[in-house]
């Protein structure tokens, strides 16, 4: 029964959460739907966190996604001991990127008082999981070897099966505890999606393609 809540019922519950609270804050606090960035308060640190962890965490994310959309693919890359060897170095050095990315952003939101003032819990929340998540990423890499490779034949057939509406949680039910929780600890990501800033890379700028140009003027007086 546990197996059944946590790998069937929670991922939908998970995303139908987030499509739908995600549509509420966008009609009914559509201001929010941004990053708002603190980088007019605070910008060095914001640099030194932000290009690690975008430069980490999404060819991860991509890696991931790839595997799910095209398994096959996927498979037939890593036949190959040299290209699978290289995947997963790389995966690694992303993974640290990623890790220390994040540790950044969180340090500058604990100790940078201006920063601190306009961060909300569910910020701090937020950081906090996505760094365990992270961590626990790159942990699960040098604990059990080749993930790469057993996430094609784990994860993605589950994945896979919520998507198509047969769900089947046999292929990761027997998962290590920590494998395991690093999956559901992605959903409980999901389901914070509407609620904290991250909801902003659902964002697309479509509108400033045929927006007209903003002229800047500073209104300050000229020093004689």
């Amino acid at each position: 029964m546990a197996d059944i809540i946590l790998f069937i019922v929670f991922p939908y519950v998970a995303v139908v959460l987030a499509v739908i609270g995600g549509i509420y804050r966008y009609f009914a606090d559509r201001f929010s739907f941004s990053s708002l960035s603190s980088q007019l308060l605070e910008h060095r640190a914001l640099f030194w966190g932000t290009v690690p962890w975008h430069y980490g965490i999404v060819p991860i994310l991509l890696a991931h996604l790839l595997a799910l959309i095209v398994p096959g693919w996927w498979g037939s890359l890593l036949g190959d001991p040299t290209r699978l060897t290289i995947l997963e170095l790389v995966g690694m050095a992303l993974g640290f990127l990623a890790v220390a990315g994040i540790i950044v952003l969180l340090v500058r939101r604990l100790i940078n008082y201006r920063v601190q003032a306009v961060t909300s819990a569910m910020d701090f929340i937020l950081l906090a999981l996505l760094l365990l998540q992270v961590l626990q990423g790159v942990n699960l890499a040098f604990t059990y070897r080749w993930g790469s490779l057993w996430y094609l034949h784990t994860a993605v057939p589950w994945l896979r099966s919520l998507a198509h509406l047969a769900p089947d949680a046999t292929p990761v039910v027997h998962l290590p505890a920590a494998v395991r929780a690093h999956m559901i600890i992605g959903f409980v990501i999901i389901i914070l999606f509407p609620f904290t800033r991250l909801v902003h890379i659902f964002t697309f700028p479509i509108r400033y393609l045929s927006r007209p140009w903003q002229v800047v003027i500073w209104n300050r007086r000229v020093q004689r």
